[in-house]
């Protein structure tokens, strides 16, 4: 039985298939093909995982989703940041460092009951 788990593209959870470091070693093209049918295969020592064999279009696809959350999230940040410079929003925040902590603290209790 795998240890781990793979999404397919029906989002249905599969086990990956698993060799252990020994069959990897003695029958690596089958590890191989393995991989790049079905986008990956596990190494097991001493009946653990120990490594992952990805395909090329599995391991682009890790690549592609770990730089599109980034860049998501800075350009989210830039937009928030420019809001934040403009109008009212500018002289909120200006105002909020001028203020006294007991008006920053009224001010708090104010906007929590309002949302009541």
């Amino acid at each position: 039985m795998s240890a781990l788990t793979l999404r397919n593209p029906r989002g249905d959870h599969s086990p990956v298939p698993e060799f252990s470091a020994t069959e990897a070693k003695n029958s690596f093209g089958k590890v191989l093909d393995t991989a790049i049918s079905q986008g990956m295969a596990t190494i097991t020592k001493r009946d653990r995982p120990a490594a992952v064999v990805l395909s090329m279009d599995a391991y682009q696809a890790l690549l592609a989703g770990q730089a599109q959350p980034l860049q998501h999230l800075s350009q989210e940040f830039d937009a928030l940041l420019l809001q934040m410079q403009a109008g009212s929003s500018r002289q909120g925040a200006l105002d909020a460092f001028d203020a006294l902590p007991q008006a920053m603290g009224q001010a708090a209790l104010n906007a929590a009951q309002a949302l009541r």
